[in-house]
């Protein structure tokens, strides 16, 4: 099988979670069928000198695609450059993030090369002359197993489902110029609104505890917050009636109409389960719910229940999260 191509997404001049995430499920591609895998990134200059972790994650050559307006990223110029490079060299596949970005950019790409595209897939896999992939469909009831044909396909892969996995390789750089030039590109990203958080971003967390309006009030979402802090390496999320109601942020909020997770561990609190909110959660690896109705459609998903009140039950995991950690 031709070589595959993984898109290594970067954010603000740096490396992102998730651009490990693709090259690890692009090199279990390689692995099956024994190719190899190229990274390409694009970043404003200096990216270059930054690409150390996408060798140790699979890629046997990392492509540098460097111009001051990657820095915001430019949809028009990339997925160009993208298209080109990944025509030009023949490649299996394109397997990308289907991050904010990755969204963009795979629908661009796909229809450039005239090629298909099974978009936000939760794992990816070389079946003879074919690429398998899995998706969750209507509202994530269902996972359908697509199975791709013809070469180059267009994969973009749901954050958080594939772990990134070490495989170094020597690094191996080369330098690859815009397809494109952005200053020709129709749609300009001309400022970028960052949240003023420290906390880590709901794709790139491990362990994301989440709230409803079990919580009862804005107030009791500090709860939530206090067993996040006590592991260490969780986000916070929200489902969409607390984020309505402007407890939350709506960036914080999961589900069919906000992020799509899928962290090692999702504790939801106070979260009946509504079908929307467990659309953009279930793929989660590991599921706690917490949740006074033993009925709550929320435990039909859940991996451990604990029936109770809320706002009694996460002072004590807090307390519980926090001996745990300090005794290791």
């Amino acid at each position: 099988m031709a070589n595959i191509l993984a898109v290594a997404e970067t954010r603000g001049g740096e490396l992102r979670k998730v651009a490990l995430e693709a090259v690890t499920a692009a090199r279990a591609l390689a692995d099956a069928t024994g190719a190899q895998v190229h990274a390409l990134v694009f970043g404003p200059a200096g990216i270059g000198g930054k690409v150390e972790a996408v060798a140790q994650h699979g890629a046997d050559q990392v492509l540098v695609c460097e111009h001051a307006a990657y820095d915001k990223a430019d949809a028009e110029s990339m997925s160009a450059t993208i298209a080109a490079r990944a025509k030009d060299g023949g490649y299996r596949a394109v397997v990308m993030s289907a991050s904010a970005q990755g969204k963009d950019l795979a629908p661009r790409v796909a229809a450039k090369l005239d090629a298909p595209l099974a978009g936000d897939v939760t794992s990816v896999e070389a079946a003879g002359d074919t690429i398998r992939v899995k998706h969750p469909t209507y509202t994530g009831k269902v996972i359908t197993t697509l199975v791709l044909t013809g070469a180059p396909v267009v994969v973009s892969v749901r954050p958080s489902a594939v772990t990134p996995s070490v495989n170094a390789r020597p690094l191996a750089t080369q330098a690859v110029a815009p397809a494109s030039d952005p200053a020709a590109s129709r749609v300009k990203v001309t400022e970028v609104f960052a949240g003023t958080s420290t906390k880590l971003d709901l794709g790139e967390a491990p362990v994301i505890i989440s709230g409803g309006r079990g919580l009862k009030a804005a107030e009791n979402f500090k709860l939530v917050e206090d067993l996040a802090d006590a592991f260490g390496n969780a986000a916070v999320g929200a489902t969409r009636a607390v984020t309505d109601d402007g407890w939350r942020p709506h960036s914080d909020q999961i589900g069919q109409t906000g992020r799509l997770v899928s962290p090692d561990l999702y504790v939801a609190c106070g979260i009946s389960g509504a079908i929307q909110h467990l659309a953009g959660m279930r793929t989660s690896r590991t599921i706690v719910a917490i949740n006074k109705d033993a009925e709550a459609p929320i435990f039909k998903i859940a991996d451990y229940g604990i029936v109770g009140d809320v706002l009694e039950i996460l002072p004590v995991l807090t307390q519980a999260v926090r001996a745990a950690r300090q005794s290791h």
